[in-house]
């Protein structure tokens, strides 16, 4: 599948959820036999651990459609890159999304200054992504922007592969696709 027709899809599921509220995503007894001898997903999804945010009901997914990676705060660090890069490279996976969201607690924790712990580790990333902003809405679009942009930079040998961005409204199940 080429990249664009992933991103088509990613985009025609996301407008039935909002549109329906219901997830569509084949998680059949037959689905999980067809895929126990390998997986080929069309896309991989970078999101946050928010459990208000679910990837595969959002774009209206099933088993073994996209790959998914989830980290607070949506950020990229080494192990989202590496699993990135495997996604890329050994499942010949044409299309990565960054899926930020509205009312992020990492990225209000980062506006707000928490950078204690480990959580620190999120936070200060997402702080050097936003810079000084201080609304929580443009905050997420920069801090999926940032992301975007460093997977970008890691994948530059992947001529093939699309890295996009979005930003998923949780009260309004919409999503805003970004332009790069």
């Amino acid at each position: 599948m080429q990249a664009e027709d992933s991103l088509a899809l990613l985009q025609k599921g996301a407008a039935q959820y909002e549109l329906r509220g219901v997830y569509a995503g084949d998680v059949s007894m037959a689905m999980r036999k067809r895929l126990a001898g390998g997986q080929k997903p069309w896309a991989t999804v970078v999101t946050c651990s928010d459990s208000r945010v679910v990837p595969e009901a959002i774009f209206g997914c099933g088993l073994g459609e996209i790959f998914v990676i989830r980290t607070a705060g949506s950020v990229i660090g080494a192990h989202e890159l590496a699993s990135i890069e495997y996604a890329a490279h050994h499942l010949y996976v044409p299309l990565t999304v960054v899926l930020g969201h509205t009312h992020c607690g990492a990225v209000s924790a980062a506006i707000a200054g928490e950078t204690e712990g480990n959580v620190g580790v999120i936070t200060r990333a997402i702080r050097e992504a936003i810079g000084d902003e201080r609304d929580p809405l443009q905050a997420t679009r920069l801090n999926a922007e940032n992301s975007v942009r460093r997977i970008r930079r890691d994948l530059e040998d992947c001529e093939a592969h699309l890295v996009s961005g979005a930003i998923y409204d949780i009260e309004t199940g919409h999503v805003t696709w970004l332009k790069l």
